[in-house]
């Protein structure tokens, strides 16, 4: 394994994270920007009023996105492990 493989695979797993998150921080994302909007236009300031709706909605589109992150975790996997395989 020299440098260059090690980067590739370096890469792949970062895309791989990026990935895998980006559904739920995106849908975090939205939720926390409507909600902020909201309590700019009332003046009320509540601390749970972001956190319960953000928490709701990632375990949400976590457990619709599931099937997507695991075949994108599942590619990584056995793209780490075909190069183990060959030897690099």
């Amino acid at each position: 394994m020299n440098e260059a493989d090690a980067l590739d695979i370096f890469q792949a797993a970062i895309w791989t994270v990026l990935v895998s998150a980006g559904p739920a921080v995106g849908a975090a994302m939205v939720v926390g920007l409507v909600i902020a909007l909201l309590q700019a236009l009332t003046q009320v300031q509540e601390a749970t009023l972001t956190f319960v709706p953000k928490i709701v909605t990632v375990l949400i589109t976590i457990g619709i996105s599931a099937p997507f992150v695991g075949s994108q975790i599942s590619i990584f996997t056995n793209m780490v492990f075909s190069r183990i395989q060959t030897g690099f």
